[in-house]
């Protein structure tokens, strides 16, 4: 996305989700199943359900999304579903080149944000995000009760932590979550895995 702004870039804003830290639904599903049908089945009745976005929305909490889950799978298989919902986050991998860039700008004097679309227990990926223990801030949608690409969610990041959003890169694997951002005045970044497309937007130089 093209740059409509001559304001400093000073804060660089990530989401978590296959930006930061991987999310791949079907991938964990195959750690706990014996099979590729059953691996299916748990992916399907966990993470692939549109409630799954209620979960991360805070409207429903992990029991409900348990309950929920439990309705649409085998008996036999709910001893798996309980242990993938509570081990899942372990499997969950760095995107090792964007956590290094990260690093960098740090380095470089840009500050950084996490603003991501997740459930209240998010800490269990950031708990092995080598980028997070450097951000200055958070925005987490089960917390706030907004979701990207809702304007709203972004102007909160801004205000609690006395950002311009002119001096704002978002960075998201979601075009609309982008756009979202550009609305509430921030510049926003379509990530699609090329870290160094990334660092030749923002300009650092090594």
């Amino acid at each position: 996305m093209a740059r409509e702004t001559t304001a400093p870039l000073k804060n660089i804003v990530f989401d978590m989700g296959n930006v930061l830290m991987t999310f791949d639904g079907p991938y964990f599903a195959r750690q706990f199943a014996a099979s590729d049908e059953d691996a299916a089945l748990l992916e399907a009745a966990y993470f692939g359900r549109g409630e799954w976005a209620l979960l991360d929305s805070g409207t429903i909490g992990y029991p409900t999304m348990m309950r929920i889950a439990e309705a649409h799978l085998p008996r036999r298989l709910w001893p798996n579903l309980h242990d993938m919902a509570a081990h899942w986050a372990r499997y969950s991998e760095p995107l090792s080149e964007v956590n290094d860039l990260a690093l960098r700008l740090d380095a470089a004097g840009f500050d950084l944000y996490l603003l991501s679309n997740a459930g209240t227990r998010v800490h269990e990926q950031l708990g092995h995000c080598p980028a997070y223990p450097l951000m200055k801030g958070r925005v987490i949608s089960a917390e706030e009760k907004l979701m990207k690409p809702d304007p709203a969610i972004y102007e909160l990041l801004c205000a609690r932590y006395r950002l311009v959003p002119a001096e704002c890169l978002f960075v998201d694997d979601n075009a609309d979550n982008c756009r979202g951002a550009e609305v509430a005045g921030m510049r926003a970044f379509h990530f699609t895995g090329d870290a160094a497309a990334l660092e030749s937007y923002i300009g650092l130089t090594r």
